[in-house]
């Protein structure tokens, strides 16, 4: 429930633009680096080099300065104030309850996006913060963890291949996204292979558990819709947004992750109807089975009705019960009754309730 509502219990009270880390607490060390970048060379820098480098601006390099924890909201505010950024974009930034979303700051575009990754330990879908400033040739990428996506870009910068080194900060941005995009496909796989084992299971034999990882993957499907939906109005605002920040050049590549997004809502919408689909499909086996177990009890109970009149008429103590004397009586009752299960049973059969 705590993915669904982030308590903000430090805010409260604040003056707009304080820095609270709303985070879980830690003492990771945080992570800083700069990539200095054009079509021709490549050059990262890090630790405390970073600071002074990005104060020393390369009109002919794009900067991609990267930031490896958010806790440490003291190393944010200096890298703030370096590249003037507004107090309220800090503030967005450490606050990790963040929805998805786009604003413009004339000089800046400030994006909010979800990096989503599959917990296995807790088996559930986790969404990291990840906080994107582009500005007139450098990009700015705030993360809680080191964990990341973003290795295929990293590896394109240092290889020189595609169009990557030979375009702006608005490409990276893209790129950024696209890796991000990319990874919401790999974790519906994961789903996909989940629901498919989960469909056999409830044809063949639906355990106990079955309705709660049912209702279980409907949580991580809305879970994952409220992460991802925003994306689809962020990229189309990107479109929006004229030079130099984002070139006309850009915008048929945001169209195309914004079609990739599409895609990824839309299955996570039919994928939410497939399991209300299985729901059903898990009552009505549920009811079906009911109801093999009852029509087998029915039977047995039916086909004892006679028997059961039959020995007790002959259970009455009457002195002149004509049978009683008979020699073969007991066992020609015993027939009696086999022929009466018998012929029920055929009947039962003719008429295909068995």
């Amino acid at each position: 429930m705590m993915r669904f509502f982030r308590k903000r219990a430090k805010k409260p009270g604040l003056p707009p633009g304080t820095m609270v880390h709303t985070g879980e607490a830690t003492t990771q060390a945080v992570s800083v680096s700069c990539i200095h970048y054009n079509d021709k060379e490549m050059e990262t820098v890090s630790g405390k080099a970073v600071t002074e480098e990005i104060r020393v601006r390369h009109p002919d390099k794009i900067a991609w300065i990267n930031v490896d924890g958010i806790h440490r909201v003291e190393i944010i505010e200096r890298i703030g104030e370096v590249l003037d950024i507004h107090p309220l974009t800090l503030e967005d930034v450490v606050n990790i309850g963040q929805n998805p979303k786009l604003e413009n700051y004339d000089a800046y575009l400030f994006i909010v996006l979800k990096m989503l990754y599959l917990d296995e330990a807790h088996d559930e879908v986790r969404a990291e913060q990840v906080s994107l400033v582009l500005g007139e040739g450098f990009l700015l990428s705030f993360q809680e963890t080191p964990t990341d996506v973003f290795d295929a870009v990293r590896e394109r910068l240092r290889k020189g291949t595609g169009r990557i080194r030979k375009s702006g900060a608005d490409y990276l941005a893209y790129a950024l996204m696209d890796a991000m995009v990319d990874h919401y496909f790999l974790i519906l796989e994961i789903f996909a292979e989940r629901m498919e084992s989960l469909e056999d299971e409830l044809l063949d034999r639906p355990g106990p558990d079955a309705m709660a990882r049912i209702h279980e993957m409907k949580r991580e499907m809305i879970f994952l819709r409220r992460q991802i939906w925003p994306l689809k109005e962020i990229l189309g605002q990107m479109k929006k947004t004229g030079p130099p920040l984002v070139k006309k050049t850009t915008h048929v590549y945001l169209s195309d992750v914004l079609d990739h997004t599409a895609q990824v809502v839309d299955a996570i919408a039919s994928f939410r109807d497939i399991l209300t689909g299985m729901l059903d499909l898990y009552l009505s086996t549920v009811s079906n089975r009911m109801n093999e177990v009852m029509k087998v009890l029915t039977i047995i109970s039916t086909l004892f009705i006679p028997l059961t009149f039959l020995a007790g008429v002959y259970g009455m103590n009457f002195k002149y019960m004509p049978e009683l004397e008979w020699r073969w009586g007991y066992f020609g009752l015993l027939g009696v009754m086999a022929v009466v299960a018998l012929l029920m049973l055929l009947f039962f059969k003719r008429k295909k309730w068995l």
